[in-house]
């Protein structure tokens, strides 16, 4: 029988690695437009320090556009998957302590504007990014298994 080899296609990493890199871009160009205006929104989250909540406006959104880069064009893939779960996990983990804590936070993901999304509760923002986080993990994944599976001594 003969493998069918259309099933090995990577059309989902494909399409998972472009929307997260796609989805780390966006994010990053407001902010770094506007690092004031991040940097506030970093701070009524009440996590950092004061000390770091300016480093922190200044190099994420960088950060996050370099990620986005690395992810669309599949540079340093285990390295930028990896990278996208961590940041993933502490933003889903930051957006939902604020919501224990009670606090209605404008979560400043993707504009730091105060305008919220028109009526979108924090619980928005904690199943959007734990989608984010899921995608996340499962391209690590794939990335990490991937790269057992093909790994073979060059002559």
């Amino acid at each position: 029988m003969v493998p069918d080899h259309r099933l090995k296609t990577p059309v989902i990493p494909l399409a998972v690695r472009l929307f997260l890199g796609f989805v780390f871009l966006y994010a990053s160009v407001d902010k770094i437009l506007h690092p004031a205006a991040f940097a506030e929104t970093i701070y009524n989250y009440r996590i950092l320090p004061e000390c770091l909540i300016h480093w922190v406006a200044i190099i994420l959104p960088w950060v996050e556009l370099l990620l986005g880069c690395f992810l669309i064009l599949r540079m340093w893939l285990p390295g930028g998957s990896f990278l996208s779960t961590l940041l993933l996990l502490i933003f889903l983990g930051s957006v939902a302590f604020n919501m224990a804590r009670g606090l209605d936070i404008q979560c400043g993901c993707f504009s730091t504007s105060e305008e919220r999304i028109h009526g979108a509760p924090m619980l928005w923002y904690v199943v959007r990014d734990a989608a984010f986080l899921l995608l996340s993990l499962y391209l690590f994944l794939d990335t990490l298994l991937g790269r057992r599976g093909s790994v073979s001594p060059k002559m």
